[in-house]
């Protein structure tokens, strides 16, 4: 038996990205913490790991959620952060690294719900064994929408290369 028998999950891992500089609405970082924040809360898993090392306005991703988790009620001695990973492929890798040491497996996988089929698939590429827990994107226009998706495609035929 595994030390997080107790909880659903072992892990929480919110995966990073742009850090928007105030004023303005908040953005898919906010979002994440707060799916983050809501399931641990919850007591759904007893850490939450937070992902990206790539710096917006000198913040990394990783210390901007840990923020964000800490605002929303999550303590600080139950986060984790990777500061290295700058994309998806990276994210998977590193946190693996971090959590498979602490014998963490099963994981509650926290990004936007457009981009949880390719962070599902990397990460169980690690051997972890990811649950989703989408954040909800808002609703936007048609061509952002196929920029996206086209990224999405993109990076998903990259992944498959390395």
């Amino acid at each position: 038996m595994d030390s997080f028998a107790a909880f659903p999950l072992d892990a929480l891992v919110v995966l990073g990205c742009r850090v928007k500089a105030p004023p303005g609405p908040p953005g898919a970082l906010w979002r994440r913490a707060q799916r983050a924040a809501a399931a641990y809360l919850r007591g759904e898993a007893p850490l939450v790991l937070t992902c990206g090392g790539r710096r917006w306005q000198g913040q990394a991703e990783a210390w901007a959620l840990r923020e964000a988790l800490r605002s929303l009620g999550v303590p600080g001695e139950a986060i984790l952060l990777e500061l290295t990973s700058l994309d998806t492929a990276e994210n998977a890798r590193h946190a693996a690294s971090l959590l498979r040491p602490r014998g963490v497996q099963r994981v509650g996988l926290v990004t936007c719900d457009w981009h949880m089929p390719r962070a599902l698939v990397l990460f169980r590429k690690v051997g972890l064994k990811p649950t989703p827990l989408a954040a909800p994107s808002p609703g936007c226009p048609p061509w952002p929408r196929l920029r996206r998706g086209l990224r999405e495609h993109l990076a998903r035929w990259l992944d498959a290369l390395r």
